[in-house]
């Protein structure tokens, strides 16, 4: 096994579905600056696959204003006995009008984009936390 090998077998995975460039792209460079390898999703229709054939340490997906097709998804990948396990952090402009949607739908935590890419390390943390 080569050192590069080893080091991507060792870096957790980060699933990021981000319909806008802006915040996806800055979460992307900020995970990897944490030593994450991250997955990105195009698709909304391919998230949960993605989730069940990939195996993520956790996934973060991006609450768009009319967002039931991605609660769906997240309620999906919590009724999967492979995947619900995996925490789900969803994001978005501001997350106080979608917080009780999301959660009720599964996510382990809403929160904005602001929070999300100002204080990564700390929602990595909290999302991770085994109670």
């Amino acid at each position: 096994m080569t050192a590069l090998h080893l080091e991507r077998v060792t870096q957790p995975l980060a699933l990021v579905f981000c319909e806008k460039l802006i915040p996806g792209s800055q979460l992307v460079n900020r995970l990897q600056d944490l030593n994450y390898r991250v997955q990105t999703v195009a698709h909304a229709a391919q998230l949960a696959e993605a989730v069940a054939n990939q195996g993520p340490m956790l996934v973060f997906v991006d609450l768009p204003p009319n967002c039931h097709g991605i609660l769906a998804l997240i309620s999906r990948i919590r009724q999967n006995l492979a995947t619900a396990h995996i925490p789900v952090v969803a994001f978005s402009v501001e997350a106080d009008p979608l917080q009780a949607q999301a959660q009720q739908a599964g996510a382990t935590m809403v929160v904005s984009e602001a929070v999300l890419l100002g204080q990564l390390p700390q929602v990595l943390e909290q999302a991770l936390r085994v109670d």
